[in-house]
């Protein structure tokens, strides 16, 4: 069985869909960060057969919180303190996002004016449902 070590000060995320840590690990661009980050993917779990899982020592403020509710609010998120969790953040869909996914309209302003910011909004929460603020195209899932 293997073994990683705890970590002393950071965050861990728990119950990521098996095979997109990768993707998470881009999208929240934790190798911009100066910290250490351990990824684990295809670790056993009662819950979901498979699951992967990031751990990262640095501060939780360095997370964006939002841009991974987007992604997968259903991923749980340690807060580690003295090598202890110490809070599980609640993720929420975010009701805005901003320069995190694209318009594929090429009709959409943000075809034409590109220093425009890509901002979607929360349409539809039950569905899961981002639509363009400008063009109000429908947004493609992450990891669905």
């Amino acid at each position: 069985m293997l073994n990683v070590g705890k970590i002393e000060e950071g965050f861990v995320l728990d119950h990521i869909k098996a095979g997109k840590s990768m993707d998470l690990y881009e999208h929240l661009q934790l190798g911009k960060l100066d910290c250490t980050v351990a990824i684990i993917k295809n670790a056993r779990s009662e819950k979901m057969g498979k699951k992967d899982i990031l751990k990262v020592e640095c501060d939780i403020n360095q997370l964006d919180l939002d841009v991974l509710a987007f992604i997968d609010h259903n991923i749980t998120v340690n807060v580690i303190k003295d090598g202890e969790i110490v809070d599980k953040k609640e993720l929420a869909l975010p009701k805005m996002i901003k320069n995190v996914i694209r318009c594929k309209n090429p009709r959409c302003i943000t075809s034409i004016e590109q220093e425009l910011p890509h901002i979607f909004v929360l349409s539809d929460e039950q569905k899961e449902i981002y639509r363009c603020k400008y063009c109000e195209e429908k947004a493609a899932p992450m990891f669905k």
